[in-house]
C-alpha cells in the first residue's frame, strides 16, 4: 500500500458512508477484519458485524458532513491517518481521528482501529 492508494482507500470509506446500504464495505475490508472504535473497545469482528455496526452509527447516507485526510506514515501493509470530520451545518460535532490500518495484498483493510478524539473530550 502507498501513500496514494492510502488516500483512495479512505476516499472509499467516505464514499460508503454517503451511499445507502452498506454493501460498498466488501470493497473496503476483508471478510474477517476487525474493526475498533477505540484503542481499547471491543473489536468488531467480521465483514457483516461491521456492516451492522455501520448501520447503527450513522444517521443515514444523507447525513451532512465534511471530511479531510492525511497520510501521517505507512509500513508495507499498514497506514496510519489523521482525519477530521465535522458534522451539521451548522457544526454540531468534530472529531479528529488518527486511523490504523492494515491491508491485505488486495487492498481491503484486515484490521481498523480508530483513535477518536473530540474538543472537550478526554485527552
Amino acid at each position: 500500500m502507498d501513500a496514494a492508494g492510502f488516500l483512495e482507500w479512505i476516499d472509499g470509506y467516505e464514499r460508503a458512508w454517503r451511499t445507502p446500504g452498506t454493501d460498498g464495505l466488501a470493497q473496503l475490508f476483508a471478510a474477517d477484519a476487525t474493526y475498533s472504535q477505540a484503542p481499547y473497545a471491543e473489536p468488531v469482528v467480521g465483514l457483516d458485524a461491521i456492516k451492522w455496526m455501520w448501520d447503527v452509527e450513522r444517521e443515514g447516507p444523507d447525513e451532512v458532513f465534511t471530511m479531510a485526510r492525511e497520510v501521517v506514515a505507512l509500513d508495507n501493509n499498514a497506514g496510519v491517518a489523521r482525519v477530521e470530520v465535522t458534522y451539521g451545518n451548522p457544526v454540531t460535532s468534530e472529531f479528529r481521528d488518527l486511523w490504523i490500518v492494515r491491508f491485505d495484498p488486495a487492498g481491503r483493510a484486515t484490521h481498523f482501529e480508530e483513535w477518536p478524539f473530540w474538543p472537550g473530550g478526554p485527552t
